[in-house]
């Protein structure tokens, strides 16, 4: 059963200087094997590092792209003290560009399926 279609946002882990992606891309992928068992769509909205300054229009097209039930902020923006206003930023974003979506917060890329099943049971 499909409940809904969920756009994940965070980071690029490639883009990320001096990290060592491939644990983060492995949790992704296990991220969305979880969607997959629970039937559910979900698109990533990943944003290079480097490219944060002008983020805020890919965020658009893809919170405009297609109609989502949940929206899923990654922490490796909420939870980094310097990004508060980006993360802001998202927050209205979403508000914005996807009124009738919910918004969810995982704690890590695994966990992007039990943010979003909060509030599409």
């Amino acid at each position: 059963m499909v409940m809904g279609r969920v756009l994940l946002i965070g980071f690029d882990p490639v883009t990320i200087p001096e990290w060592d992606p491939a644990p983060v891309l492995a949790a992704l992928a296990r991220g969305h094997a979880r969607f997959e068992e629970h039937g559910i769509e979900v698109d990533e909205c990943l944003l290079a590092m480097e490219e944060i300054e002008g983020a805020e229009d890919v965020v658009v097209r893809a919170l405009s792209a297609k109609d989502y039930a949940c929206v899923v902020i990654g922490g490796g923006i909420r939870t980094h003290a310097p990004l508060l206003e980006f993360f802001e930023k998202l927050v209205n974003l979403v508000r914005v560009h996807a009124p009738r979506a919910a918004i969810a917060f995982n704690s890590n890329p695994e966990d992007s399926a039990d943010a979003a099943l909060r509030w599409l049971r």
